[in-house]
């Protein structure tokens, strides 16, 4: 197993329900579930506060309801999840272009070398909850781990809120007491089969000859024993493209100068740009996000051609959109964000009659991203960009 791997799983804490409490704040503090508005419906999602009565997921609402009088009941709204769900998967590819869903609130994310970006393994996960909860108001929980059984395993661990890191070489020690039904692939039937035979841990399965196991279990069993010692070599896997990659920023206050509004501008450009280098990727359309104190948003939009994932030139359409925009109506900004859209496979060289300064700034960019890799993100800052 590689044990240099870095792998998060991020898993959002009630997400449905938490929805419905961020979008209705008198829904705050209550318990409440989160399900179809029918006689025998069954309970999508409960918050944490009706968890302590017994209500959970995949629970018949009359069963729920006789757990917890007070219990308040909302309809399910899957059109406002998968929204949400869409700004979480952006927030994500922020971090990492190898971003595998499970589903619409949790994923898993590769983040192996990006310590010179994001720092430690551990600083990785508290920085995505950060994001998450400021770009969101959500809370989510990460496990961090050399691998996605443990990661997922691991986010489990402190639910809700909670960060589990998982270092290399202490994989036995956090397996080792953790019920045998805990194995991904344990149903029922196994546990059932192992309870018998006297294997109630994930250690003492892990104990167990490879061969013993396989002959107990059959061609399952090799599997299950290479889980129980935190063997999992699967890589993650974006099982969809990305179509567009962004970066966006709240402010507390509303902000009532342009100029301090495009300079945060600039920052968001030349992130979207090193990520677009770092995925091998550029932009054939470049949007540009406002929001307002009102919440009201509006985006405009610029088609680049050609293609390019050079700072400079995003940077270019990016000003030009903002500062037609400050001419026509320019109001306090609440959130100012940056889009790169139509994306295509960029092939690392630059034809052999372009311009000399496009090379140029090409060259300042890749120097750009090795200094960041390096040394961190703010190591190394345009001028415009600087408080």
């Amino acid at each position: 197993m590689a044990t240099d791997r870095v792998i998060l799983h991020v898993d959002m804490d009630a997400f449905f329900a938490a929805i419905e409490q961020l979008d209705n704040p008198a829904l705050r503090g209550k318990p409440l579930i989160v399900a179809p508005d029918r006689p025998r419906g069954v309970v999508t999602t409960a918050s944490y506060e009706a968890r302590p009565y017994g209500c959970r997921s995949a629970q018949p609402v009359a069963v729920a309801k006789r757990l917890c009088p007070d219990l308040v009941i909302v309809p399910i709204r899957s059109e406002r999840y998968r929204e949400v769900s869409g700004q979480l998967f952006d927030l994500l590819q922020e971090f990492s272009p190898l971003v595998q869903p499970l589903s619409v609130d949790e994923a898993f994310l590769d983040m192996t070398g990006c310590e010179g970006l994001f720092g430690t393994p551990r600083e990785m996960g508290m920085l995505i909850r950060k994001r998450i909860r400021e770009t969101l108001s959500l809370t989510a929980s990460v496990g961090v781990a050399p691998n996605m059984f443990l990661a997922k395993l691991a986010s489990d661990f402190r639910k809700p809120d909670g960060l589990t890191v998982i270092e290399p070489g202490r994989e036995a020690d956090f397996l080792r007491d953790l019920p045998i039904a805990r194995l991904w692939g344990v149903g029922p039937r196994t546990e059932e089969h192992l309870l018998r035979l006297g294997i109630r841990t994930v250690g003492q399965l892990a104990n167990m000859s490879p061969e013993k196991v396989k002959n107990t279990l059959g061609e399952e069993g090799e599997h299950l024993w290479l889980l129980s010692r935190g063997i999992d070599d699967r890589p993650v896997t974006p099982d969809r493209e990305a179509k567009s990659i962004s970066h966006e920023v709240t402010f507390e206050t509303d902000i009532p100068d342009p100029d301090e509004v495009r300079a945060v501008l600039l920052r968001e450009v030349e992130l979207v740009a090193a990520r677009l280098r770092r995925a091998g990727l550029k932009t054939g359309s470049v949007t540009v996000k406002i929001r307002f104190g009102s919440f009201r948003t509006i985006t405009r939009s610029r088609q680049m051609e050609p293609a390019s994932n050079t700072t400079n030139e995003i940077w270019h359409t990016a000003r030009e959109l903002f500062d037609l925009w400050v001419s026509q109506s320019f109001q306090p900004v609440r959130l100012i964000g940056a889009a790169a859209t139509r994306l295509a496979t960029h092939s690392g060289q630059m034809p052999l009659f372009a311009d000399p300064d496009r090379k140029r700034q090409q060259r300042l960019d890749i120097a750009a991203d090795a200094v960041a890799q390096r040394f961190g993100k703010k190591a190394i800052r345009r001028g415009r960009t600087l408080p």
